[in-house]
């Protein structure tokens, strides 16, 4: 199958289905951007090197799946990491060599998850869980720790849900430390939906592009800034992009 790909601000989204991608996704780094990501990817290099280095990256979001609508080119569907998790293991239930490491989230919460998913499946599928302190990523002892933990479960699929940027600029620098992880996807809030500790948007909300309003209803405090403030230079970028006058502030000339 042939990938084809399109261009949002300074990274290019891979424009495919579901249903495409789940026979696909075999091996690799997989990132899911959405409109803050495309903001953050502005001004944190880090955070742009990482995805300079990914190999999939996918649309996570409906408003950037509408924005894609305004280019030569649109994207085919939007597959949030939260939707796509679930339809990823319930497709590899019966694959026996799939063995899953879940990191992050608040103590406890990804051994629900963990607990969550195998009951789904029938079988332990997820052979680790871990919740690491907040903060880990800037201490070095615990990051090789939390290596170790995971070459030891034998998990060739690893699934990090600490939040953007953190999450793939760990998976970056970290990446090559891993004996068997095969495939690893950075998701989120996934390990909080999984285990119900945070719950999704109804299914409409999602469907038209408002999960953010139904989550800022939920958690105001920590995401007020991000939704209403923060995302918002997403479509002063975007805008500039149609009008050709958008420049990516990590390439010269």
């Amino acid at each position: 199958m042939a990938l084809s790909y399109v261009r949002i601000l300074n990274i290019e989204i891979l424009s495919v289905s579901k249903v495409e991608l789940l026979p696909l996704l075999k091996e690799g780094v997989l990132y899911t951007p959405n409109i803050d990501h495309l903001v953050k990817l502005q001004a944190n290099k880090e955070f742009y090197q990482a995805y300079q280095k990914a190999d999939w990256v996918v649309c996570d979001s409906r408003i950037l799946l509408f924005a894609s609508r305004l280019l030569k080119i649109s994207l085919k569907e939007a597959i949030p990491g939260s939707s796509f998790f679930p339809s990823y293991y319930e497709y590899h239930k019966n694959n026996k060599d799939i063995r899953i490491f879940l990191l992050g989230a608040a103590d406890g919460v990804a051994a629900k998850a963990r607990d969550n998913i195998n009951r789904k499946v029938g079988r332990e599928m997820v052979v680790g869980a871990h919740s690491p302190s907040f903060g880990f990523e800037k201490n070095v002892e615990e990051c090789h720790h939390i290596i170790e933990l995971i070459n030891r479960s034998n998990a060739n699929v690893l699934v990090v849900g600490v939040g953007a940027p953190k999450q793939e600029n760990w998976i970056f620098q970290y990446r090559e430390r891993f004996t068997n992880v095969k495939l690893f996807m950075a998701l989120g809030a996934t390990i909080d939906f999984e285990a119900r500790h945070v719950p999704r948007a109804p299914a409409l909300l999602q469907k038209y592009g408002f999960e953010w309003l139904y989550r800022l209803v939920k958690e105001p405090q920590r995401l007020w800034k991000r939704y209403l403030i923060e995302d918002v230079k997403f479509f002063y970028f975007f805008g500039k992009q149609l009008a050709c006058k958008y420049r990516d502030p990590f390439i010269e000339g």
